[in-house]
Order: structure tokens, then sequence, then C-alpha cells
């Protein structure tokens, strides 16, 4: 028997998972004390059932200790194990040491998730220099792929498409999103600057004059990228960009900047967004259930 505990949060997208799994939506009490430390009690039976945890980890710094306590609790109420659902995965970033001194935080964000649960299930890790999240966990994880769903989406409402991939480390996962869509794609150049400024150079697009063009990224943050690139095509004189992303991470500001420069912002529901357009809810039953 599976249990679904949504962490606070997380209720929409436990209680679909639970209905599509036809498993128990499970009741997790929360709440902090005056001085901020969580108090955090399972309040359904989970003895001997299998406890899927969801948490979709966006501003994950609030959330790992609270996350930690309900994993705890829940073993120590009988669970029969207990399985960490995490739509969006923080701290996959720092993949290694830049300069001297740094801490390496994906493998230590991996071997703290290692330590207290079974099994992961996420959906496109924000991965550069490490090859599989298999690499940095010590327990199985299982990966879901969005790029179909976004192909798909922009199939159906955008005609005549045109994928523009950010950068040259987006190439094989922005091809297999113009596969899905039926349509041609390209791929930017990107200089990050630093934290917050980036330069977009676009290829030359002449030959695509007639049609649409879409940003598509797994992960949009501050926005530069999209905002860059909306504004190179602006000056191009192309339309205004369908901007689609998987994770809707979204520094204060960076949406409605974006959306001021595009057609409309698309994302994937891994994380809640008013910019959901795309349920990654089948992907990540089929995971759980395989």
């Amino acid at each position: 028997m599976r249990v679904i505990l949504p962490m606070p949060g997380n209720e929409a997208m436990a209680g679909a998972l639970a209905e599509r799994l036809d498993a128990e939506l499970g009741v997790l009490d929360w709440r902090r004390f005056p001085d901020s430390e969580a108090y955090v009690r399972i309040a359904s039976e989970v003895r001997g059932k299998r406890v899927y945890i969801v948490c979709t980890l966006a501003n994950p710094d609030p959330q790992i200790l609270t996350l930690i306590f309900a994993a705890a609790a829940a073993r120590e109420c009988g669970a029969e194990s207990v399985h960490l659902i995490a739509p969006y995965l923080a701290y996959m970033r720092q993949d290694r040491r830049f300069k001297p001194g740094e801490a390496v935080s994906a493998t230590h964000f991996a071997r703290l998730i290692s330590q207290h649960f079974d099994a992961l299930v996420t959906v496109d890790p924000h991965l550069h220099r490490i090859r599989a999240l298999e690499t940095i966990f010590s327990i199985p994880t299982h990966v879901g792929a969005a790029a179909p769903l976004l192909g798909e989406w922009i199939a159906q409402n955008v005609g005549a498409a045109l994928i523009i991939g950010p950068d040259q480390e987006s190439e094989q996962w922005a091809a297999e999103v113009a596969r899905s869509a039926g349509a041609p794609h390209v791929v930017a150049s990107k200089l990050r600057i630093d934290d917050e400024q980036v330069r977009v150079e676009l290829p030359d697009l002449s030959a695509w004059s007639g049609r649409r063009p879409v940003l598509a990224d797994d992960i949009v943050s501050s926005g530069r990228t999209m905002i860059e690139a909306s504004r190179v095509l602006a000056a191009r004189g192309m339309a205004k960009p369908y901007c689609l992303a998987i994770h809707a991470v979204f520094a204060p500001g960076a949406f409605d900047h974006l959306a001021q420069l595009s057609e409309r912002v698309v994302t994937t529901d891994t994380i809640a967004h008013p910019s959901n357009a795309i349920s990654v809810v089948d992907t990540l039953a089929r995971l759980i259930a395989s």
C-alpha cells in the first residue's frame, strides 16, 4: 500500500498523484513554534506501508529540516520504506569546486538526501558536469523527462514554431523538444558575466523569418537568459517569443519582466506557479509505479 504524503505547499501535486496511483493521501501536521523551529507529526497510519513524501525543492533551505524530520517520523511510525518525490531537485548547480574552499553542494546535498530516504523520484535535474544522479546519490534515483511534454504543448499551441535553445549545453535537450514538436531548432551562444548578467548571441535566423520563436530551457530563475534572447529577437524584427521552461524557479520580479517581452510564459507544474500549463503528474506516476 502506498501513502502519498505532502509537505506544506505540495498538496495539489500529492493529491493528483494519489488519485492517479489509486493511493492513500496522507496528512502531515506541521507548524512553526514562535522561535521558528518546526513541529512535525505524521497524522496518518503508515505502519507497514510505502511512504512517498512529495516536496518540490525550490527554496530548499527553509524546507530541508522539516523534510528530514518527516522522513524520520515516518520510519519511527513503522513505514516499510520512505521515498522522496522531488519534482524539482535543488542544489545541482554547484557540482565541482571552482574556487579554493568552495563547498561542492551537489555532492553534500545528495549525501544528505541519501541518508534519510530509500529512493528519489524527480524530473529533469539540472545536471552539467554530473553525468547522472546515481554518481552522487547512494540510493536508487528515478528521473523523468519533460522535454517531450514541452514539445507536445508546442505542437498543439504554436504554429510554425522555431525552437531556440539557450546555450551550447542545451543542444541535445532542445533537439528533443524540437523532435516532439515537429519543428526545427537552433542553439544560442551564452556568456555568463555574473549571477545576474548574461550576454546572448543568436545565429543567423533569416531562413526562419516566418516562424514563431520558442525559447526553451530547463530552468528559469533570474530569467536573464530568456530576457536577453527576447531582446535580441526583437532587435532582429522577429515576433515575440513563447518562453517555455520545465522548472519555474523565478527570482523576484523575473516573471513579470519576462512576461512583458514574450507572447506567453509556460512552465510545468514541478513548482507551483501561475505560468504552469503542462503537468508532470503522469510522468511521476509512471516512475513511482515502475
